[in-house]
C-alpha cells in the first residue's frame, strides 16, 4: 500500500436506524436508537447544505420508507440503506416494494447481512450466509449490484475484514463515531440515538472532536482491525 496516497476530503457518516413507533419486537438495546418523526427532521434540517455529511439507515425498518424517505426526498438529499435481507417482508420491516421505491428515488442499497447476528467468529457457513446469501438476495430486491456493507452492532475483527475484501465489497461501514476519508474502504460512522437532537448533532458530529478523544478513537479502531 502506498503509504503517501492522496486521501479524500473529510466525509461525516451520519447513521439512523428506526424513526417514529415501531412496528416490530425490538432487540434488547436496540430503543436507544429510535428517535422521534420530529427530531428525524430536524437533524436533517441540521445537515441540509453541509457537504461533509453522508447519510444512511440501518436494520432496513419499515420507516425507512415511510418517514425516512420523504423526509430525504423533501430536502433533496440521498441516503444510503442497509437493509437486512432476512426481514425483507416481515412485519415492520422493509418490503421487497420498498426497496425498489428506494432505488427509483435514487437511494443506494447496502447490506446489513440476514439475520443481524454480529460477523465476528462466524463458522464459515453461516458468515457466507451473512456475507454472500444476503447480498444476492438484497440485490434481487434491488435490481442492481449491492457493494457495500454495514457491520452489525459495529463488530468486526481482522477475519471480518478480510472475508469483506474477498468476497469484493466497495465499502465497509462501522459505528466508530469519528469522522472519515471519501473514497476510504472503512468508513467510520456516527449512530444517531434516542437522545441525539439537532444541536448534539452540530456539537458531537459535524464539530471536530478534541485532539485526545480523536488519538483515543483511532486508537480503538487500529486494534479492532488486527486483532
Amino acid at each position: 500500500m502506498d503509504r503517501f496516497r492522496h486521501r479524500g476530503p473529510t466525509v461525516v457518516n451520519i447513521c439512523f436506524h428506526g424513526i417514529g413507533t415501531p412496528d416490530r419486537p425490538l432487540e434488547p438495546g436496540e430503543d436507544e436508537y429510535w428517535i422521534s418523526a420530529d427530531s428525524y427532521h430536524s437533524i436533517l434540517d441540521a445537515v441540509v447544505g453541509d457537504e461533509r455529511v453522508r447519510l444512511s439507515f440501518d436494520d432496513g425498518n419499515a420507516s425507512d420508507v415511510e418517514i425516512g424517505l420523504p423526509g430525504l426526498v423533501a430536502r433533496d438529499l440521498t441516503a444510503t440503506f442497509f437493509a437486512l435481507a432476512g426481514r425483507l417482508d416481515a412485519d415492520g420491516s422493509l418490503t421487497t416494494d420498498g426497496v425498489r421505491r428506494l432505488v427509483a428515488a435514487g437511494m443506494g442499497i447496502g447490506t446489513h447481512g440476514m439475520d443481524h447476528l454480529p460477523w465476528r467468529g462466524l463458522p464459515p457457513d453461516v458468515m457466507g450466509r451473512e456475507l454472500v446469501a444476503a447480498r444476492h438476495e438484497l440485490e434481487r430486491a434491488a435490481g442492481s449490484p449491492v457493494d457495500d456493507a454495514a457491520l452489525p452492532r459495529g463488530q468486526y475483527d481482522r477475519r471480518v475484514l478480510g472475508e469483506l475484501r474477498r468476497h469484493g465489497y466497495r465499502s465497509v461501514h462501522t459505528s466508530d463515531r469519528r469522522w472519515a476519508r471519501e473514497g476510504d474502504w472503512l468508513q467510520p460512522r456516527f449512530s444517531v440515538r434516542r437522545t441525539d437532537t439537532a444541536a448534539t448533532v452540530r456539537e458531537r458530529m459535524l464539530t471536530r472532536a478534541p485532539l485526545l478523544e480523536r488519538a483515543e478513537r483511532a486508537a480503538v479502531c487500529v486494534i479492532k482491525r488486527y486483532r
